[in-house]
């Protein structure tokens, strides 16, 4: 093996693609465990609607950050960097190459580059956005957003309320917008990446997700969000597949409603995380059931063919 590693392969892709039995096969191959890269499958409640690994797949191979922590827990992209980075130190002792799956950008670029330390902000400000958010909705806060940091406004989930509201109070506090807090160069990293982008037709890919979803339901996703509904206003929660069921709850839409728009805002949600990936890294896409290409790839960024 090349002596330039040790490596971080990096398996990612938008959502319903196939990025875990890609990963479980590379970590299969190079006898080591996977870092889960996905903000909503680190908590142990959450299961069906969260597309969680079975317990065969995870039996498969060691999974790190996977029922990590509970939806009662604060666990944040910075909270995810620190607690990889020592992971991936302690594996970088046993192993040369560590996978990290998943399809959530901003704790994939945790891992990858870094995070400045962002200023605190006085609750009185949160407070003011979430009763406009409340008042005036989401489109509020999305054009407040647009306006003090048209370069964050790019790049986030524009249907994450939390974070426009993160981002805004900042501005808000500091008079200075929350992307200039960003880390502009990467901090430095004791491993090399290989980035790994799986990809689909986009009409197949829109199927996987809609056969996905009625997969949720058929596997009880509607009891699951019965389950969480005293719990519906905590982060971990604001995640499709409950909050639509949250709406049906409340009798703001019928259950076949939620269940197209479950389907509706995941495709937009893979939308998304394409365009992500399309302004950050250096990613290598290849076919999702093309793996003698990915494993070809990777082999080749190793020993440097």
């Amino acid at each position: 093996m090349s002596d330039h590693g040790p490596y971080l392969v990096v398996i990612a892709g938008p959502t319903a693609v196939g990025k875990t039995a890609v990963s479980i096969e590379i970590a299969k191959l190079y006898k080591t465990s996977i870092i889960n890269a996905d903000s909503r499958q680190i908590y142990k409640e959450l299961d069906i609607g969260v597309a969680k690994p079975s317990l065969e797949e995870l039996e498969e191979v060691p999974h790190h950050f996977v029922n990590h922590c509970s939806i009662h827990d604060t666990f944040t992209a910075s909270d995810f960097e620190q607690q990889s980075i020592s992971m991936l130190e302690q594996l970088y002792e046993k192993v040369d190459v560590v996978v990290m799956s998943g399809g959530t950008g901003l704790y994939i670029q945790a891992v990858l580059e870094g995070f400045d330390k962002i200023p605190d902000v006085s609750e009185s400000y949160v407070s003011e956005l979430n009763e406009a958010f409340k008042n005036k909705g989401i489109t509020h806060l999305q054009n407040r957003l647009k306006q003090c940091d048209p370069d964050y406004y790019d790049t986030v989930d524009k249907y994450n309320y939390r974070r426009l509201i993160r981002a805004i109070s900042v501005f808000d506090a500091h008079n200075k917008p929350y992307s200039s807090y960003l880390s502009k160069t990467s901090k430095s990293r004791s491993f090399k990446p290989i980035l790994v982008q799986l990809d689909r037709d986009r009409e197949e890919l829109y199927k996987r997700i809609n056969n996905r979803v009625d997969m949720m339901i058929a596997d009880g996703l509607e009891n699951e969000a019965k389950s969480f509904y005293a719990y519906r206003d905590l982060r971990a929660l604001q995640t499709m597949g409950y909050i639509e069921f949250f709406k049906n709850i409340d009798g703001d839409l019928t259950k076949a409603e939620a269940i197209s728009l479950i389907k509706q805002q995941s495709r937009r949600y893979a939308k998304r995380q394409l365009t992500w990936y399309r302004k950050r890294g250096n990613w290598k896409v290849i076919p999702a059931d093309n793996f003698s290409e990915i494993v070809h790839h990777i082999k080749e960024k190793i020993y440097e063919l």
